[in-house]
């Protein structure tokens, strides 16, 4: 225990987190955000496209070429099933990323490896840091604890358009989230795949507070949809303490910021949260994080479902997911009174 809590330990998870979060903000702005499983424009030029721009103009411009030639090649990737690397997954860096916190993976029941699950992530925090740890590395060891599933977590389809980005992406098992991309997966007649969004997308962003239990559920029913026209069956997953990780300047609904964030949001499709972690960087607080994966809700396939089917699967979702929560808030230090906000 004492080693784990040396200088050097505490250093490296300190880089290992540093490196992601520059990872997504710097090599990677954030991109316009249309919600899940819908197409996005490419976005803006950002770090590794410079650093692409800089090799087409130097000596080397030839293997710029041939890296162009082949993204053109490659450019549908990111909607079928991308392009994973069991050896990126187990780098060692990400078991520093989760002793930072630290990050966990909690089983509440099997699942079958014969079947395609939908997995709706919940809650999606600043960052969405749990998705990350536990779908995208092996850090919290989602292999051993679902044997025969392989996670592909969604991403806004515009980041697959930067230049070497997307490839180091990819590596981790990330997806698209154009429904297409979700589409292919859930069909897999193999069964094993796993397709995990993040339900309340970028505007939840702007309620992850310490304490804050607010979720936008009721109205997102795209993914529901989808689970039933390919018969995959819902998987609810709650993260506790993802809501822990950052500061947020006030802005409580009807405020100044709140109406000028929601107000670029349809402009700029992005939700523009005003974040802060310790020492006032983007470093994260260290806060524990328990990510629980319920259990499956079977689906039956049905490729034209009704309103009236969408809505009555909704609600089950939404009771399971809410039952998830209840039944483990206590262990993991949510005071009995407090309940999930459902927007």
């Amino acid at each position: 225990m004492a080693a784990s809590c040396s200088p050097l330990r505490r250093g490296l998870q300190v880089f290992a987190v540093s490196q992601w979060v520059f990872s997504f903000l710097g090599l990677g702005r954030q991109p316009r955000d249309p919600g899940p499983l819908k197409h996005a424009p490419p976005p803006p030029a950002q770090v590794c496209l410079v650093a692409l721009i800089f090799v087409l103009l130097s000596r080397a411009w030839t293997l710029g070429v041939l890296y162009l030639v082949w993204l053109y090649w490659d450019r549908d990737k990111a909607r079928a099933g991308g392009r994973r690397s069991a050896w990126v997954r187990d780098w060692a860096i990400w078991r520093h990323f989760r002793d930072y916190f630290p990050i966990s993976l909690v089983r509440t029941a099997p699942l079958d490896p014969s079947q395609n699950y939908l997995f709706g992530f919940h809650p999606h925090g600043v960052l969405a840091v749990g998705a990350f740890s536990n779908f995208c590395t092996e850090a919290t060891g989602f292999s051993r604890l679902f044997p025969g599933l392989r996670p592909h977590l969604l991403m806004l389809p515009c980041w697959f358009h930067l230049p070497l980005f997307r490839d180091y992406i990819m590596s981790s098992g990330l997806v698209s989230s154009t429904k297409a991309s979700a589409a292919y997966l859930l069909s897999r007649p193999e069964g094993g795949q796993v397709a995990v969004l993040v339900v309340g997308g970028a505007l939840e962003a702007l309620e992850a507070k310490p304490g804050g239990l607010s979720l936008r559920i009721r109205k997102q029913k795209g993914f529901i949809k989808l689970a039933l026209e390919q018969g995959a069956s819902l998987v609810p997953v709650f993260s506790f303490g993802e809501n822990e990780l950052f500061r947020q300047c006030p802005n409580p609904r009807g405020s100044r910021l709140r109406r000028a964030q929601e107000a670029l949001q349809p402009l700029l499709s992005v939700a523009l949260p005003l974040f802060y972690g310790r020492l006032g960087l983007l470093l994260p607080f260290r806060a524990p994080v328990h990510t629980v994966v319920g259990a499956a809700i079977p689906v039956q396939r049905c490729p034209r479902p009704s309103r009236a089917q969408v809505d009555a699967l909704h609600a089950l979702y939404v009771e399971r997911l809410t039952q998830l929560f209840e039944e483990h808030k206590a262990r993991y230090g949510v005071p009995a009174d407090r309940h999930l906000v459902l927007t």
